[in-house]
């Protein structure tokens, strides 16, 4: 053992109860230290573990499954274990089969688009938090189209939390013509902050569905539904436990659920229809929005992973995180040039407290200038370290965090030209390192990257002596943070020596969520919002950071 990593284990002595972990890389994991990797991307994907492979192909290797859609025994077979999957969803999250339905989907962003589509909003209010995924941002959109009034609420440096009294306020004034939706993530995918739960029931003692975007929370932290009750609850598998790809789930309270109304049937989701009588039934329950035929050959692979989780326990999972999470905090803000300039600049909490477990960072010269993103990149990358760099679908935190203001948006906005991440500047770029299940151990994380801007080590941090040359800065003229098509570990991403695609047109223009491609984002079609107060740099630069609190143009 180096005497680095003994310092580290009587400063963080938790992190010996987490040990199983370090058992199971060396089983589970192996295939991370037979490649050299340091896979720091968790936030773009889970890691598998090879027995989830093992016992997943030895199902299929010894049984014979059809379309779930019929009666025969091979239908009947593959039907009892989708129904399986989802019993065990709703055990994993506590959730009262009386109460809650799973419904599958392709993804955390497949499950927000059920809602969004089907939501009654004529007359109500759709009510969300900067700090959102674009995914739940995009609702926004189905809002607008039937007449809801959309409001965000800001989040405050340096932490990045929201305002509790504004929020207090607008959850206050729930539209009494129509019906009213709250969303926020539990744990935010750009700096981390874990939002209080509690937020819940405020919303609902004042008439307020509750959308809890929980992707980023649950690979790493318990959700209980039996003691916290949103009513839709969308997430991503793969996050959680890496394999398979290209399943989530909307977890939603049946109460709410019937308050939807899909705007099309489809393969699936009817008993009957008709085509001479112009007329359908949709299905009860989830197969309602359940469109064609379900991912029967790797839904049973779900119950295998949340049972792989289970094996370990969220208990050990947390500490893990917590540990290495604190470790990289203090070490990363601790590091400095020699004439006092910090090398790294954190966006949101430095300490473990009400946070997760994903940095973001940007790295700066001695001269207090941003290093571009895609150098640090490179650097990572010569090394085999996959991090993720860019500008993160989350477009509101971004913006607040590196202080972007309303008028550079409404002019990158009055542009024809698309915004592609290669116009990404080098002042809306940041860089995430995640901890997560299997973690890495701390000596393991003294990386390039930082080693070649500071020759120094993690211990010494007596300053750095080299500088390297910058990337060129791209001309100022698009924000990244709204396009959305950053370098991170999923196909939207450039994770890696991937070619770096800047297609706008085709398929991959309707594809949503982490499948493959790429989206081109949306342009503004001039929709009004309401922005309460946000903070950018100060309160005195509200009107300028964020058009006050009238209406205006998005």
């Amino acid at each position: 053992m180096s005497a680095e990593f003994e310092t580290f284990l009587q400063k963080y002595p938790a992190y010996k109860q987490t040990a199983i972990i370090d058992d199971l890389r060396k089983t589970d994991y192996a295939r991370l230290d037979a490649g050299e990797h340091v896979y720091l991307d968790y936030t773009g994907g889970g890691i598998y573990a090879e027995s989830q492979l093992q016992k997943h192909h030895q199902l299929l290797k010894e049984n014979v499954f059809g379309n779930p859609h019929s009666s025969n025994p091979t239908s009947l077979a593959a039907t009892h274990l989708v129904e399986g999957a989802r019993e065990y969803i709703l055990k994993f999250f506590n959730a009262d089969p009386a109460e809650y339905l799973a419904i599958f989907t392709p993804n955390a962003s497949g499950a927000l688009k059920l809602v969004g589509e089907s939501y009654p909003f004529p007359n109500g209010r759709y009510l969300l938090t900067f700090d959102n995924h674009n995914s739940v941002n995009g609702i926004r959109e189905f809002a607008h189209a039937r007449g809801a009034k959309v409001t965000y609420i800001p989040v405050m440096l340096p932490d990045m939390r929201v305002d509790a009294s504004q929020l207090d306020f607008e959850l206050s004034r729930p539209s009494k013509a129509g019906h009213n939706l709250f969303a926020y993530p539990a744990q935010s995918n750009f700096s981390s902050v874990k939002h209080p739960l509690e937020w819940i029931e405020k919303a609902h003692a004042h008439g307020w569905d509750v959308l809890l975007d929980a992707a980023a929370f649950v690979p790493t932290s318990r959700l209980d539904l039996s003691k916290v009750k949103p009513d839709f609850v969308p997430i991503s598998f793969y996050k959680i436990f890496g394999y398979p790809t290209g399943l989530g789930a909307l977890i939603a309270r049946k109460s709410a659920l019937a308050k939807l109304h899909r705007p099309w049937f489809a393969g699936g989701t009817i008993t009957v229809a008709s085509v001479q009588g112009d007329k359908y039934y949709l299905a009860d329950g989830a197969p309602a929005f359940e469109d064609g035929t379900l991912d029967y050959l790797n839904i049973p692979a779900l119950e295998i992973g949340l049972k792989h989780i289970e094996s370990i326990g969220y208990d050990v999972i947390s500490e893990r995180v917590k540990t290495l999470t604190g470790w990289l905090l203090e070490n990363l803000t601790a590091m400095k040039h020699s004439n006092g300039v910090p090398l790294v600049r954190v966006f949101g909490p430095t300490s473990t407290e009400g946070r997760g477990g994903a940095v973001t960072v940007n790295f700066y010269d001695r001269n207090d200038q941003a290093f571009d993103h895609r150098f640090i990149e490179t650097e990572a990358n010569k090394v085999n370290i996959s991090l993720r760099t860019g500008c993160f679908c989350n477009p509101g935190a971004g913006e607040i965090a590196l202080g972007i203001s309303r008028v550079e948006l409404n002019w990158t906005f009055a542009s024809p030209v698309p915004v592609t991440k290669t116009d990404c500047p080098l002042t809306t770029s940041a860089c995430a390192l995640t901890a997560n299940l299997p973690g890495q151990c701390a000596s393991r994380w003294a990386w390039s990257p930082i080693s070649t801007m500071c020759r120094h080590s993690w211990v010494s941090r007596e300053g750095c002596f080299h500088k390297p040359r910058r990337a060129q800065r791209p001309p100022r003229k698009t924000f990244a943070s709204f396009a959305c098509l950053a370098v991170q570990g999923n196909p939207h991403e450039r994770t890696n020596p991937l070619p770096n695609q800047t297609r706008h047109d085709g398929v991959d223009r309707f594809e949503t969520g982490s499948a493959h491609g790429q989206i081109d984002q949306r342009r503004c079609q001039g929709y009004s919002y309401k922005v309460v107060h946000a903070s950018a740099r100060d309160q005195s630069a509200v009107d300028e950071r964020a058009g006050g609190t009238g209406e205006g143009n998005c």
